[in-house]
């Protein structure tokens, strides 16, 4: 039996999804013949080439026919008007981003080779606020860097093309996202389904025929992690049906486990048979299993398929058998990337966040530290769903020989790890096996900013190859933060970022606004707090997310606990997660947002400090509140108590 695996686009340019790679690892130490394939990232490089741009072109100009060109769109209009340029360009531009042609950066920094479209209006943006921002960022010496940096801006205008001017369905990272995300009914993503192929679909379907003639499947897997690759899913499903009905398809992933727990939409069911939640090896090897014939279907694990009633009606069924027990941590073994296509991966750069430069720019080993959230406290989080609330942990020894394993297979020494908040006892335990072995590697990775990272643990951890933290200060309020069951404070924050970012490590805070019952009072002063930590050193990177409540969530199961009402949702087919709540504060939130996403993006390129909070919003807002010098009297204390 041979199981073909596909992540669906869109995901990372950089470096491969990892769920189908720990999945092949899995399925091959248990005997079976599994293959992978990654037709986001190939789908993508068939677009860009010169084939693909004269595809492009016609499209857009078919779509575009009837406008006159001051009615264009910026980035259609610079496409047409650039088109020999982006032709002659668009090749050696990938080569470049792939590590295959590092002498091109010199080149493509002159700022006359590749085509500017609208994407690179940013840096005019802010030179006007800062000057010459290219020369603060790279020197005279970040050649490839700042090559980078510009060749992602090329791809991010050809992108804005396909989405504007041939598919709207197409976005680099998020493809289709808007007909899946917490949508109760299956209705948009059904239609657009049953309609014509677009050019991005046409590709795909290419690709997924190819795989299937190469590769002979007897089962094809096909992993969902978030909103936007659902589309891209069903495309796939679509496909492998019309070539073949009778091969059975299995789907799971992050967005099948947090908002497809109430399916009943029957219609799924014409692209794919079997539909998997929460951890796949044990769910997946049970249907295995029943393909073989070793076992019933009322059997599986988690899993949802077609049944019918009495009456001979198809319905959703979903069995649950919890009399099976997951894989332990200790057997899941380390993922396998072979199949993927390592080397035409595409290193992009950002410049505005420090963070997400590192998440883009490079090929990173994606590894898990433990199953779930040793913590599993906090009020807005997925506490409920089995990838936070099962906590499992493998060992030290285990996950050094799994770092091994894969530095041999891949090559690359770089490690991302993907743990909802990585347990600091691990990570000290896994710092020690890291340098006891003589095993060099740079990694980085999701942690809370818990009291037990002393600056002796984070220089530990520095030292075993740790290069960058992320963790989640939130709305920098102490009420709030209680509220939120995060069990820190804001010193304690402080004291902690502080330390990691004295031991070399790059700190990113998520930062987040608009939780229930926050007051505007308490945003501008957990601004106040942000301006404070980041002008002390406390992290170098951070981003403001919008709260959104979710069902799974203590706040979406007990609202009212919350100070808010959570509004009506029709019947869910389909996807639900995000639920619209009303919140009697009635504050504006999204005013608010804007300022606080100005002053961090002045705040990350290390100006704007002495502004007073006010200059940020475009109306008027509280008065901080907090001392000026909270922070560094916290920093003082501290020093005092050692």
């Amino acid at each position: 039996m041979t199981v073909l695996l596909m992540t669906p686009p869109m995901t990372q340019l950089n470096t491969p999804y990892p769920a189908t790679a720990y999945l092949t690892g899995f399925l091959r130490a248990q005997g079976y013949e599994a293959v992978q394939r990654d037709p986001a990232i190939e789908l993508f490089l068939e677009m860009m080439t010169q084939q693909g741009l004269d595809i492009m072109r016609q499209h857009v100009e078919d779509n575009f026919e009837q406008f006159e060109d001051d009615e264009l769109p910026d980035a259609i209009f610079t496409f047409l008007a650039e088109f020999d340029r982006y032709r002659l360009c668009v090749e050696p531009a990938i080569r470049f981003l792939q590590g295959k042609d590092p002498s091109l950066a010199m080149r493509i920094n002159t700022r006359r080779f590749l085509p500017e479209g609208p994407a690179f209006d940013v840096i005019e943006q802010m030179e006007a606020v800062s000057g010459d921002v290219l020369k603060k960022a790279f020197g005279d010496l970040g050649v490839q860097d700042k090559a980078k940096y510009l060749a992602t801006l090329f791809i991010n205008d050809l992108s804005a093309v396909i989405t504007q001017g041939v598919d709207p369905y197409f976005e680099v990272s998020r493809y289709g996202e808007r007909l899946a995300a917490a949508n109760p009914s299956f209705d948009d993503l059904y239609n657009t389904l049953m309609s014509e192929s677009t050019f991005s679909s046409e590709i795909l379907e290419q690709l997924v025929e190819a795989y299937l003639e190469e590769t002979q499947p007897s089962v094809i897997a096909l992993t969902v992690p978030f909103p936007g690759n659902m589309l891209g899913a069903l495309r796939i499903a679509q496909t492998c049906k019309e070539i073949n009905p009778d091969i059975p398809i299995v789907m799971g992933g992050g967005f099948i486990n947090t908002e497809l727990r109430a399916l009943k939409d029957t219609r799924v069911f014409e692209f794919v048979d079997f539909i998997c939640v929460d951890d796949g090896e044990r769910p997946f090897m049970t249907l295995l299993e029943y393909f073989d014939g070793k076992r019933d279907v009322d059997d599986l694990v988690r899993t949802y398929f077609l049944a019918q009633d009495q009456d001979g009606e198809p319905f959703v069924y979903f069995n649950d058998n919890k009399a099976l027990h997951d894989i332990p941590q200790t057997e899941v073994g380390a993922p396998i990337y072979d199949g993927l296509p390592l080397s035409e991966y595409l290193a992009l750069c950002e410049m505005l966040n420090p963070m997400h430069r590192i998440w883009s720019d490079g090929r990173w080993n994606k590894l898990t530290i433990a199953h779930g959230c040793y913590w599993k406290k906090c009020s807005f989080c997925d506490v409920s769903l089995d990838y936070i609330e099962r906590y499992d942990y493998a060992g030290a020894d285990i996950l050094v020989d799994r770092i091994e394993q894969l530095i041999e297979e891949t090559g690359q020494t770089g490690f991302h790890f993907v743990d909802e908040a990585a347990p600091p006892k691990a990570l000290f335990a896994m710092a020690e096996r890291l340098i006891e072995r003589g095993v060099v590697i740079s990694w980085w990775g999701n942690i809370r900013f818990e009291k037990t990272f002393t600056p002796e643990k984070c220089q530990l951890l520095a030292d075993s190859g740790c290069i960058a933290v992320s963790g989640g200060l939130e709305v920098a309020s102490d009420r709030l933060l209680q509220l939120m069951k995060k069990g820190v404070s804001v010193e304690q924050v402080a004291r902690v970022t502080k330390g990691f970012s004295d031991a070399g490590i790059l700190v990113h805070a998520y930062l987040m606004y608009g939780f229930p019952t926050q007051t505007e009072q308490e945003t501008v002063d957990a601004l106040e707090m942000v301006r404070q930590m980041m002008s002390q050193g406390c992290f170098q990177s951070a981003y403001w997310h919008r709260f959104a409540a979710t069902i799974h969530s203590p706040i979406g199961i007990n609202p009212e606990e919350y100070g808010i009402t959570l509004a009506e949702r029709p019947d869910t087919l389909f996807a639900e997660n995000d639920v619209d709540f009303f919140d009697p504060t009635n504050v504006d939130h999204d005013m608010l947002g804007n300022g606080l996403r100005k002053a961090l993006y002045n705040y990350m390129h290390g100006i704007g400090f002495d502004q007073s909070l006010s200059f940020w919003f475009d109306q008027s807002v509280a008065r901080p509140t907090v001392k000026k010098d909270l922070i560094s009297k916290a920093f003082s204390n501290l020093i005092a108590s050692a």
